[in-house]
């Protein structure tokens, strides 16, 4: 059923990812030709590279939203090695090269084979929003003097960015008619593509904003073709080019330097920079994805890995993952990876039928797109946005920026990895919370057997350089399920953690589970933003502070409203009537907090930090409690289930009352009290029963107070509403008993 309702949507998207295709494909052309140039290839090696890469990654990769072909990254590896191994001779220099990009993809798909893919886990999220917004600018920089129509302007990007008021002067400055209208061109594409969301038709609205910039340049060509005397005033240097007799062979690679320790070097840097760049760009494109999906990594590196082997057979590039054409798939709606083999479709239906349109289409139009592109990956919201998630997210943000774009991506997130562990030390003031629990297995998962949930702890710290030892455990579990991430027993939590552990919040929620995150009640967040790090502080210190509350604890105080229950998140030291109960007799209580508490005060549920036994042996822990004053008397018992307090009433030397005509009940619980005949006469047949189906309780009578305990653990939500709910029959059960 499920497979016929996905076979359904698969279908049903198809017109939307045909057309994310069909506009990523006018945007690959003339990228996948430029970018082949600047390399000192046949321009047709690009065009070849995003066809292949288009069609095996979309038939076998594990990312939903990536486009595939040549890459930035590689221009400058494959400019040296076409001419360096050819030795001035640029064609056999390109065969060489051509033989290093079949090895670099072999390489490639071995490093997915033995899971390498894991290393792409390791990027703080600040950092790659960074790279990101690097990206964008080196997008915007170059392409906005294209869309202004000047191509012969370059530098780096921040030379580009300076001269952009140059290239207008340079335009005002002009009286050429071809100049203006190239840029008029590229002008009102820019201002369609920003005023398309204010657009309140329907009609219009339903050809979306970058087809009404290809619309508008194809459609002036053919203005100026059949309807003026005058030819279309636009020079060719800014009209797309297309080599003739583009498919009429394909070289073969030539392996005779294999053994070359110059071409060995290529290789390995071809397969190192193709990794990390497709790497990162899919983490970017995941970040971009509406439905924050989650890629195979493995097995996007072995579909690159063999995608590039073969490019490389029929004289293509390699293939890598793109940001940039990814970034305009997301942005006209894609919904999976049909659109990455529909724009490799329309890329070889353009070069062997349409060569003659395409022609028409001015270069400004598309560099309008990809200004466009640019602006949104490096908007100022999405700095403001990480300045709001905390100053030290801003610092890493920054450095990652500044240093890809003076020195590259790799040099850029290198250094964003560095100072995300500095600043995550400086925070906690401790090198050795990191390095001493770095290799230590620090998350522990299970299925609980009564509920059926997943619980998963988390302890010591989890940031961005062990969170994939989370992701593991968490991507074992159904997204239908209910899952419970506990991080009370971890003392730091960093912003990639807290922003990835959302994603499955939400994609839990959109597959019909339930993904609850408990635990953080007790940790300082330096702002308001669920994603701010979380970090533990010692207990006096947190008693002074004005914290911001977590989910839970907002959860909390909503439930408190509508259960007409007094609320306190704040940590208190008393005790109450907790150390006459025998539960803590061996047990030190450390503190208190998030209090539910009746308005009549005969019950308060709270959550518990306590300790047991001493120096190496001693264990902190923490545990959701219920205490309940029934203000009548009622015997002195002890129940829990049989396996876990043997142990206990071996100690207190209470005997396990058995009940024949209950064998199940006898079975499955471990009963005492003080005054044997009183307890079994409490225990009557209709509480017996109403316990046989509530088993995941501890229960413990005093005097006239109840201490229930459903988890040895904090309580989520859901379980917080299940003990009340239990709490509530259970004291009715007895009250009724006493008035029998």
């Amino acid at each position: 059923m499920k497979k016929e309702s996905a076979a359904k949507s698969f279908i049903y998207q198809i017109p939307q990812n045909l057309f994310s295709g069909f506009v990523v494909s006018l945007v690959a052309l003339p990228l996948g030709l430029g970018l082949a140039l600047a390399s000192n290839a046949p321009p047709i090696s690009g065009i070849i590279s995003a066809i292949i890469g288009g069609t095996v990654v979309a038939l076998l990769g594990g990312s939903q939203l990536t486009i595939t072909g040549p890459g930035n990254g590689l221009v400058v590896v494959l400019l040296s090695s076409i001419t360096l191994l050819g030795g001035g001779d640029l064609y056999q220099g390109y065969l060489y090269t051509l033989a290093a990009i079949v090895l670099s993809g072999v390489l490639m798909f071995l490093f997915g084979l033995f899971k390498l893919g894991a290393l792409g886990e390791f990027f703080p999220s600040s950092a790659l929003q960074g790279m990101l917004s690097a990206i964008g600018l080196g997008i915007l920089a170059k392409q906005f003097h294209v869309m202004l129509g000047f191509t012969d302007i370059n530098g780096s990007t921040l030379e580009l960015l300076i001269l952009i008021p140059s290239s207008f002067m340079m335009l005002f400055n002009s009286f050429s008619i071809e100049a203006i209208l190239a840029a008029s061109i590229g002008i009102v594409s820019l201002f369609i593509l920003f005023g398309y969301g204010k657009i309140r038709s329907r009609a219009l609205r339903l050809i979306p904003a970058p087809m009404w910039v290809v619309l508008l340049a194809v459609g002036l060509s053919y203005y100026f073709e059949l309807f003026s005397n005058m030819d279309y005033p636009i020079a060719s240097n800014l009209l797309i080019s297309l080599p003739e007799n583009l498919l009429s062979s394909f070289p073969f690679p030539d392996f005779n330097k294999i053994l070359d320790f110059q071409f060995l070097g290529i290789v390995l840097s071809l397969t190192l920079i193709s990794s990390i760049e497709s790497l990162l760009s899919i983490k970017a494109v995941d970040k971009l994805d509406p439905q924050k999906r989650r890629s195979n990594l493995n097995k996007d590196l072995r579909a690159l890995g063999l995608a590039s082997a073969i490019s490389g057979f029929f004289g293509g590039l390699n293939v890598v993952t793109v940001i940039a054409r990814s970034s305009v798939n997301v942005n006209n709606s894609a919904s999976n990876r049909s659109s990455n083999f529909f724009h490799a479709f329309f890329l070889l239906l353009f070069v062997i039928l349409f060569q003659n349109q395409i022609q028409k289409i001015a270069l400004p139009a598309l560099a309008a797109i990809l200004v466009y592109t640019g602006y949104k990956l490096s908007s100022p919201s999405n700095i403001l946005g990480i300045a709001r998630i905390g100053k030290e997210q801003l610092a890493i943000f920054l450095a990652t920026l500044i240093t890809t774009l003076l020195g590259g991506i790799i040099l850029g997130i290198t250094i964003g990895i560095i100072s995300a562990f500095l600043i995550h030390v400086l925070i906690n003031n401790s090198f050795l919370l990191f390095t001493r629990n770095i290799l230590k297995p620090n998350v522990l998962m299970y299925r609980e057997e009564e509920s059926g949930n997943y619980y998963v702890s988390v302890k010591n710290f989890c940031s961005f350089l062990n969170f994939y030892k989370l992701k593991k455990m968490l991507d074992e579990i159904p997204e239908n399920a209910h899952a419970i991430l506990d991080f009370s027993l971890c003392e730091f939590v960093d912003h990639t953690v807290m922003e990835g552990v959302n994603d499955y919040r939400r994609v839990f929620s959109r597959k019909g589970g339930l993904f609850e995150i408990i635990g953080l009640d007790i940790h300082l967040a330096d702002t308001e933003h669920p994603f701010a790090i979380r970090k533990v502080l010692p207990i006096k210190e947190f008693f002074a502070l004005n914290k911001n509350l977590t989910k839970r604890q907002l959860s909390l105080e909503k439930l408190s409203k509508v259960l007409n229950l007094s609320y306190n998140p704040e940590m208190s030291s008393e005790s109450k009537s907790l150390d006459q109960f025998i539960f803590f007799k061996t047990k030190l209580i450390n503190y208190q907090n998030n209090q539910l508490i009746s308005l009549e005060n005969n019950f308060s549920f709270f959550d518990l930090s306590y300790s047991e036994g001493a120096f190496i042996a001693k264990e902190d822990l923490k545990a959701s409690f219920l205490l309940i004053n029934l203000k009548e008397k009622i015997p002195s018992f002890m129940l829990d289930k049989e396996m876990f307090l043997g142990t206990i009433n071996e100690r207190f030397k209470y005997k396990d009352l058995d009940f024949k005509k209950h064998p199940v009940f006898s079975k499955r619980f471990y009963l005492s009290g003080s005054n044997e005949s009183e307890v079994r006469t409490l225990f009557d047949e209709k509480l017996i029963n109403f316990l046989i189906k509530n088993v995941d309780y501890y229960i413990e009578s005093k005097k006239s107070y109840l201490l229930i305990k459903r988890k040895d653990r904090l309580l989520s939500i859901e379980e917080i509403k299940k003990l009340l709910s239990f709490a509530t029959e259970l004291v009715l059960i007895l009250k009724n008993k006493k008035n029998e």
